[in-house]
């Protein structure tokens, strides 16, 4: 079903779930785990601390890094192999709109569009989505150190970022799936069913629903038993 799925992105806001489930799908697929280089940023701690001073420097180490991973992901036989990271480089420009301004702004655009130019393209992007309490809760459960004091505004302007940004995408297509019923704590998304919703998404738009397994049982149980009556 998804010999054609050569190379598979997973995207969202942060707090999301992208690097588990990038993580789950690459296993599942046989499929080479390609994972965004965050922690190797040495502006984030700073960044955190103060945004506006350290914006561009945070964000010129993040798209060069990216953009690395991405070339050298381009350069490789996706026919002969598989791929699923869990990000794409666009993710950098959804940030840079929201921390730049300015000359600072337009300097990282001249840079970003050379090396957009050159990244891989996902033959899939799959976005996960959810609200804002469930992505804050998601955060403060993993308890990364620099993530502790996160702002709950910044991250509703990454939210809405990312909203606007994949409500025109058609680069790829796309698979947006419905996290928000999920806590991570006790839920996992099934892969399985993920997979199967994979496979049938070619070059369109598909929205999934993820939901609890016992929310799902009782669905289920609800229609079996209407059915019985009709």
């Amino acid at each position: 079903m998804l010999e054609d799925l050569h190379y598979i992105a997973v995207e969202g806001p942060i707090g999301a779930g992208k690097t588990t489930l990038a993580r789950a799908l690459a296993e599942r697929l046989g499929a080479r785990l390609v994972l965004e280089p965050a922690d190797a940023n040495p502006f984030l701690d700073k960044f955190y601390a103060d945004m506006p001073r350290y914006a561009l420097a945070t964000q010129l180490v993040f798209l060069v890094s990216r953009y690395q991973q991405q070339a050298e992901l381009a350069q490789m036989d996706l026919f002969r192999s598989k791929a699923v990271s869990d990000y794409i480089l666009a993710r950098d420009r959804i940030f840079a709109g929201l921390t730049l301004s300015g000359d600072e702004f337009r300097l990282y655009e001249r840079l970003y569009a050379l090396m957009a130019a050159q990244a891989a393209r996902p033959d899939l992007v799959v976005l996960l989505r959810a609200d804002t309490p469930s992505l804050l809760a998601r955060i403060r459960a993993r308890g990364n150190r620099y993530e502790a004091a996160f702002p709950q505004d910044y991250l509703e302007r990454v939210a809405g970022a990312y909203d606007e940004f994949f409500r025109s995408y058609d680069e790829s297509p796309l698979l947006v799936v419905e996290t928000g019923g999920l806590d991570y704590a006790r839920d996992e998304l099934d892969v399985d069913a993920l997979v199967r919703e994979i496979a049938k998404t070619r070059e369109e738009r598909r929205v999934f629903v993820a939901e609890p397994e016992e929310r799902r049982q009782r669905r289920n149980s609800s229609r079996m038993s209407t059915d019985g009556h009709g």
